[in-house]
């Protein structure tokens, strides 16, 4: 069968606004061939209806064992033993096991019980702004959306601070493997190594210190034969990993897209009570969640008219679907009084994010305080000067300088000149880890 020639899916023009060719690509139908900078070719699906039967679709299953040889040589690239014990986590099973997995973590991020943690994630954003440098100018990325995530992930899934105050985000890499001729690939070897330390650390602390949350749970689901050692291990790295980086890229993406937009961020802060409708059009604006990660056909299928070769991996673009005019009139305008506004950010079927309800809440507190506690919050750098991520899944920048009026400082409230973009260290006292690295998450 004669494909057609791939797509790039790569660039800093591509990675700063990947919505012009998104738009053709939808113009042009809803299946194409696409290639990633490691070379492995895909097909990616982007208009709304498109992508929402896909995810839907029982044909399409996520276990990298469906990919064929051509996938392997390209996408499996992280060595062994991490790859066969990192990589078995719920992003890539299939029923009845990802049911049964899946289950598991459910409780821990059910709606009712994140809610009644609102007032603990507020006082613990507070806390970040308190600390922030005086003189009206930051890195939000150092200085708050790296560590803001990270310490409610602690709080909700168990982890024992001693263990949070050792993690370092750098780690996060990991999911952006490199190949073995890469120069980069010894250094992503020895994180991919002290992560798996940190990670037996974990399980450790648990058995020592059993609790009933969710740490704690795991734990005793490995123990009682529920989970084997690597479905542990891969379900304490995802969580550790996709658990706190997605949220950390959405607020770069929302707040980016909210000093754009001046006028919406002043209509945020004039007007607390849209926050929630606002946080849902700021995800559907410019999701982190760019790409979804791979799904495969057991045998030769067809996909929206296009035949799709058994094992070959397919790929849903979210961002694409969520502006898709199709669907959302006007989609490239920021409306926060868009409704309805079903939005795919957290994916659909059976591998909507487990942790929805989590991210909303923590976008909601993150945004709302940050609009609230620091007026006439701008950009300290030229928009072009942002460097976003490259990670191939994901959207976001790896630093934020910004700026806003001194006169209403969180710290002091004094007066003075504006900042000027403060970077990483003039926030290194700040409470919430290490956030050495750039940021990425995998896919759903």
């Amino acid at each position: 069968m004669t494909q057609p020639d791939p797509v790039p899916l790569h660039g800093t023009d591509y990675k700063r606004d990947p919505y012009p060719l998104y738009e053709t690509l939808r113009a042009e139908g809803p299946v194409h061939r696409v290639r990633f900078p490691s070379g492995v070719a895909a097909w990616l699906v982007t208009g709304y209806e498109a992508a929402h039967r896909a995810l839907n679709d029982e044909r399409l299953g996520k276990h990298h064992s469906r990919g064929n040889a051509a996938w392997r040589r390209r996408a499996s690239i992280m060595p062994e033993p991490q790859h066969s014990q990192l990589q078995v986590h719920l992003l890539h099973q299939d029923p009845p096991k990802h049911t049964t997995m899946r289950r598991l973590v459910l409780d821990a991020f059910a709606p009712r019980r994140v809610e009644a943690l609102r007032p603990r994630f507020r006082a613990m954003a507070d806390a970040l702004l308190d600390a922030v440098p005086a003189d009206g100018g930051m890195d939000a990325v150092a200085c708050f959306a790296a560590r803001f995530p990270f310490q409610v992930l602690a709080e909700v899934i168990g982890l024992a601070p001693e263990l949070a105050g050792r993690f370092d985000r750098d780690w996060g890499k990991v999911v952006q493997p490199v190949g073995p001729d890469d120069p980069g690939r010894p250094a992503y070897e020895a994180r991919l190594r002290a992560l798996q330390t940190y990670i037996a650390d974990v399980v450790a602390h648990q058995r020592s210190h059993p609790s009933e949350e969710l740490l704690g749970r795991l734990v005793a689901a490995r123990d009682s034969g529920e989970l084997s050692q690597e479905e542990l291990d891969s379900m304490i790295f995802q969580l550790l990993v996709a658990g706190q980086e997605p949220v950390t890229n959405q607020i770069t993406t929302a707040l980016v897209a909210l000093l754009r937009h001046p006028a919406e961020l002043e209509r945020l802060r004039a007007e607390p009570e849209i926050l929630p409708r606002a946080v849902e059009e700021l995800l559907r604006y410019d999701s982190a969640f760019e790409l979804t990660t791979w799904r495969f056909f057991a045998e030769d299928a067809d996909l929206h008219g296009t035949r799709i070769p058994a094992g070959d991996s397919v790929i849903v673009s979210l961002c694409a679907a969520n502006r898709d005019p199709e669907r959302f009139p006007d989609p490239d305008r920021l409306d926060f009084d868009r409704s309805p506004n079903p939005h795919l950010a957290f994916g659909h079927g059976i591998h909507f994010c487990p942790g929805a309800a989590l991210a909303r809440i923590e976008l909601q507190v993150a945004i709302g305080t940050l609009v609230e506690r620091l007026p006439g919050l701008r950009l300290a750098v030229p928009e072009d000067e942002l460097r976003w991520i490259p990670a191939v899944l994901a959207r976001g920048v790896n630093e934020l300088p910004v700026t806003w009026t001194p006169g209403g400082c969180p710290v002091t409230g004094a007066s003075g000149g504006h900042g000027g973009g403060t970077r990483a260290e003039t926030c290194a006292d700040v409470p919430g880890g290490d956030v050495r690295g750039d940021g990425h998450r995998p896919g759903s």
